[in-house]
């Protein structure tokens, strides 16, 4: 079995490699290829790589490659972990948002939006090519915003699924607080990519006892401090929100927080360098603790499930991905990508019925699905023949559709800004 990553040079790969590596029996991996443009930082990766795979005794081989198709080429599997513009660009996206008063985050709200705009004419490039060499190869999107670029990945007729680990966080924070084995968690996972409820912890499975009004009587607190948000709020919902619904649910107090201190794009590129000076080292051959604090956890183990059961491996039955919609939302179009729970198998993602969603979070689903709609417009907006004013008036209605943007002076200005920080990435600019 041959499995390629695309953005191997990632600091974020050698948590997937030790996922890898201790999972190897669910996901026997013959060939690991990663790829990506960075020679320098694959390197090092690479060959960390190769030293946790020998350490924990996995037979497979890792190749590193910047060529894209040689790399993918004759894959089962191909994962896109992307990051267009790299940390500086996340830097902007975190910052210019909060000259006009509106959150600045890099996969919602405007920094979202021009994540959207720079990586999906990429990720459909690099699909493309995928497909010339390997039509049957499945593609698994960690790619952020990862809800937009699967749809938009699917609208082009690609296999692709997309994969957050925000779910399978919640599984394991749960678990442990319940003392039983994560795989002992069914979460009733509604929503969109980072825009999500736990409106239901079963034990055992889907039809299983639902241990969520317990969860939350008796480690309500805990819960709520981890979500930084008050423990009323959470006993009033009677659900759990990801964390990203803060950014919704404390709007203004979010960013009066975030411009009284760096941005999180600042603190993870130190991260990040001082991570790679130690993925030099030959002597290490295990993740290291400060990858931990990098973000991403359990994603590895979320990738070997899918991956798996994609490839006819054996993972989970039921698993919570990014897919079309199909009528599981009703008051969605079926081609919405949703985040929900689903059975996954070699012919891909098929969700679970969802119970009636409150008003609370419909509406909100629904606003950010239409939001995601006219985000996709404006990033598959062509060439220079577009046209300037065309595009900008994609952006501002994207913009004018985001429930955390909404007002038509903020997206204007919002719209200028995210133009001007992007422009090297919008052809029609």
């Amino acid at each position: 079995m041959k499995l390629a990553v695309v953005g191997g040079g990632s600091t974020y790969t050698p948590e997937l490699i030790d996922g890898f590596a201790r999972l190897r029996d669910t996901l026997p991996i013959t060939e690991l290829v990663l790829v990506d443009p960075a020679a320098e930082r694959l390197e090092l990766v690479g060959g960390l790589a190769r030293r946790i795979f020998a350490k924990q005794g996995h037979e497979g081989k890792i190749v590193t490659t910047s060529d894209l198709d040689a790399g993918v080429e004759g894959a089962d599997a191909v994962l896109l972990q992307l990051r267009v513009g790299g940390q500086a660009a996340r830097n902007q996206d975190e910052t210019w948002p909060l000259e006009c008063g509106c959150v600045g985050q890099e996969t919602t709200g405007a920094g979202g939006l021009a994540k959207a705009l720079r990586t999906v004419p990429v990720v459909l490039d690099i699909a493309e090519r995928v497909r010339r060499t390997n039509p049957d190869a499945w593609i698994i999107d960690f790619t952020n915003p990862v809800g937009i670029v699967t749809r938009a990945l699917l609208q082009a007729g690609h296999k692709a699924v997309g994969l957050c680990n925000v779910a399978i966080g919640f599984q394991r924070k749960f678990a442990k607080l319940l003392d039983v084995a994560p795989s002992a968690i069914h979460l009733d996972h509604v929503g969109l990519n980072h825009l999500t409820w736990e409106t239901g912890v079963r034990l055992g499975g889907p039809d299983g006892e639902n241990l969520l009004p317990r969860l939350l009587a008796e480690h309500g607190g805990t819960i709520a401090e981890d979500l930084h948000l008050p423990r009323p709020v959470l006993d009033r919902l009677g659900v759990v929100p990801s964390y990203y619904l803060r950014y919704f649910y404390a709007h203004d107090e979010v960013v009066r927080e975030l411009g009284t201190k760096p941005s999180r794009a600042a603190e993870v590129a130190a991260m990040e360098k001082e991570l790679l000076e130690m993925y030099g080292d030959p002597a290490l051959d295990e993740k290291p603790a400060l990858l931990g604090k990098r973000g991403g956890a359990f994603y590895s183990e979320a990738a070997v499930d899918l991956a798996a059961s994609l490839l006819g491996g054996g993972g989970s039955p039921y698993q919570v991905v990014n897919t079309y919609n199909n009528g599981t939302l009703p008051f969605l179009p079926d081609d919405a990508v949703i985040e929900t729970q689903a059975a996954v198998g070699t012919d891909g993602a098929v969700p679970l019925p969802v119970a009636a969603v409150d008003p609370l979070y419909a509406g909100l689903i629904a606003n950010v699905t239409a939001y995601e709609e006219l985000a996709l417009e404006a990033a598959l907006l062509g060439g220079r023949d577009a046209g300037r004013e065309r595009g900008r008036n994609a952006v501002f209605k994207a913009l004018l559709a985001h429930p955390l943007v909404g007002q038509y002076a903020y997206a204007d200005g919002l719209t200028d800004r995210l133009i001007a920080h992007n422009r090297e990435h919008l052809a029609w600019a």
